[in-house]
């Protein structure tokens, strides 16, 4: 059985953005980068909803960055069919590509359907990297809204930048 990791950056209020934040809530820095491309080095599995897939397709074509390309990448949907048209990239049920062998599974932004796959009980583990942010007049998408009761053990914590915390918990 393949381990899924949810990855979501965050801020300390728990909201995945907001109304005027840019990329990274304007907190971007050499070992937050070094986090990121080491990540996308390893083997994997990329596992998104469709929202994230049409915005990261669209940035790879609009910007000639092809790094994700030849990764392979499962769309979790109920809206797309078929065959997808960016590489690697095919329409899964995310039970069974967890159920199956192979790399392991690694969400990257989607934020309701890592609600819905913590709701599910499919996630192994949740890493966020924390941004010393609170967005209370502008923040919206919370991550746990309408989520049960949750147990997380805590695996691994780090500081990145001076000012970001990345946090690994084990869901269970």
């Amino acid at each position: 059985m393949r381990e899924l990791t949810a990855d979501l950056f965050s801020t300390l209020d728990g909201l995945a953005r907001g109304t005027d934040s840019p990329a990274f809530f304007g907190f971007d820095g050499p070992d937050l980068q070094a986090w990121i491309a080491a990540e996308m080095a390893n083997p994997q599995v990329l596992v998104m909803g469709r929202r994230t897939y049409e915005v990261l397709r669209d940035i790879s074509r609009e910007t000639g960055d092809h790094g994700m390309d030849p990764m392979p990448k499962a769309v979790a949907t109920r809206t797309l069919t078929g065959d997808l048209d960016w590489n690697a990239t095919a329409v899964a049920d995310v039970r069974a590509l967890k159920e199956s062998d192979g790399d392991p599974l690694r969400t990257i932004g989607s934020v309701s359907l890592v609600r819905s796959l913590l709701a599910g009980g499919l996630v192994d583990r949740l890493r966020l990297i924390v941004f010393p942010l609170i967005l209370g007049a502008t923040g919206v998408e919370p991550i746990f809204a309408g989520l049960p009761d949750l147990t997380l053990e805590l695996v691994n914590s780090e500081v990145l930048d001076g000012r970001l915390l990345a946090v690994t918990y084990r869901v269970g």
